[in-house]
């Protein structure tokens, strides 16, 4: 009896109903149990089909518009490193710029040729002096000219680039002291500085070899007779000037060592008014950059003749790096980048490509109305015999978009790395 009884016991503890859950806790329960309301799509062959072509139909115009973008941009590039220095010099590139007394400017004329002017003569660092009906003085300077090819709409960026330089080498990153430049004297501790946290037993400011190697060539244009001026405020981002470079810090014991790197500063500016410095102090990623050095506030016209007067001061020489001068328009877009337009053509392309691809699968092989119903039942049943075909298609469509992004990723690091 007792061990029926106990049996009987435990058999209604068996059959007990469970509690019902309220609120918060059966929303745990959901959560726990993966049993919430959720979106479970049906990769069909319409939807996928239709999702590529989609994104091609978007894509593609959107590349078209940037391209157009970029297109529209207007651009003057001229190396002038190799151009500027001495024919006593051409093979000691580096004793030429560390000799301060040999004189840096590009202004001295070296011969002049009687010739016909033709398309056999494309110099674009050539001035043609009429003299006679089809017949041209040909002058050839040391300096950097340039002709305007289309029209430039100010304003009008200059810009100096410099190649195989690494400002991103992780011992030159991390030669500076934020705290200095906002603060100045008062912040002693810069021993990430080094090797220029100090000079003769003084401090530094701005101390570290980012703000000692600052770029101090120097530019002036002319068109024709007339000189242009050169709008050189407001080229630093306003968020360094108003708070990464103290308002009230002045330059100290810069440059004054043995051993000059690079520009000096005006000790009577303060660092928040000297914006060369602060765009200079703004690391590039590669090796191959582009920094702003002024603003054109006047229109150039097509065939205006530039004449630029340089002073080639900075020593690329000894590390084998090289010095551009670029003139630039912008668009709506920024400057000439035909990356982001190309990447989105290459996407959209693609798109469609593995659209048609699987449209011709499914026009070739299509499914039948028996796997169709197995399909939707899947949701319900969470298995399919054939479910592996879906899988697969799943699979595949995953693994060319992951393709779709190395590429796009392999594109831009060789964009980047070629300093276009």
């Amino acid at each position: 009896m007792d061990l029926d009884g106990g049996g009987g016991a435990a058999a209604g503890t068996d059959h007990q109903p469970m509690p019902v859950l309220h609120g918060r806790s059966n929303a745990i329960k959901q959560f726990t149990q993966q049993t919430l309301p959720a979106c479970k799509p049906v990769l069909t062959p319409a939807w996928v089909i239709g999702t590529f072509f989609l994104m091609g139909a978007v894509f593609i115009p959107v590349g078209l518009i940037c391209l157009h973008a970029s297109q529209s941009v207007n651009e003057i590039l001229d190396r002038y490193d190799i151009e500027c220095v001495p024919d006593g010099f051409k093979s000691n590139r580096v004793a030429y710029i560390k000799n301060a007394s040999i004189p840096k400017s590009c202004h001295r004329y070296l011969k002049v040729i009687l010739s016909f002017f033709s398309d056999e003569f494309p110099a674009p660092n050539v001035i043609f002096v009429y003299l006679y009906p089809q017949v041209f003085i040909r002058i050839l300077f040391n300096l950097l000219t340039c002709v305007v090819d289309k029209h430039m709409k100010a304003p009008i960026y200059i810009y100096y680039q410099l190649d195989n330089f690494y400002q991103n080498h992780r011992r030159y990153v991390k030669s500076r002291s934020e705290e200095q430049l906002l603060h100045g004297l008062g912040y002693n501790r810069t021993g990430s500085c080094e090797p220029q946290a100090s000079e003769n037993g003084l401090p530094i400011v701005p101390c570290g070899l980012v703000a000692w190697s600052l770029f101090n060539d120097t530019y002036s244009f002319s068109r024709g007779t007339k000189k242009l001026d050169i709008e050189r405020k407001n080229i630093a981002w306003k968020s360094d000037r108003d708070h990464k470079f103290g308002k009230h810090v002045y330059p100290f014991n810069f440059q004054n060592g043995s051993f000059i790197g690079g520009g000096k500063l005006d000790t009577t500016i303060p660092l928040s008014d000297q914006e060369d410095l602060i765009v200079w102090m703004r690391t590039a990623a590669f090796p191959s950059f582009r920094k702003l050095y002024g603003r054109i506030e006047e229109d150039l016209e097509e065939d205006d003749l530039i004449i630029v007067h340089l002073m080639n001061n900075y020593n690329t020489y000894s590390f084998g790096g090289t010095k551009m001068l670029v003139l630039s328009t912008s668009s709506w877009l920024g400057g000439k980048n035909s990356f982001l337009g190309v990447a989105y053509i290459f996407v959209g392309s693609s798109s469609i490509l593995i659209a048609l691809i699987f449209l011709l699968l499914h026009v070739k092989n299509p499914r039948s109305q028996k796997f169709a119903a197995l399909v939707v039942r899947k949701k319900v049943s969470g298995s399919l015999d054939d479910g592996n075909v879906e899988d697969t298609v799943r699979d595949f469509v995953f693994n060319l978009e992951r393709f779709a992004i190395v590429i796009v990723l392999l594109l831009y690091s060789l964009h980047s790395s070629c300093g276009t």
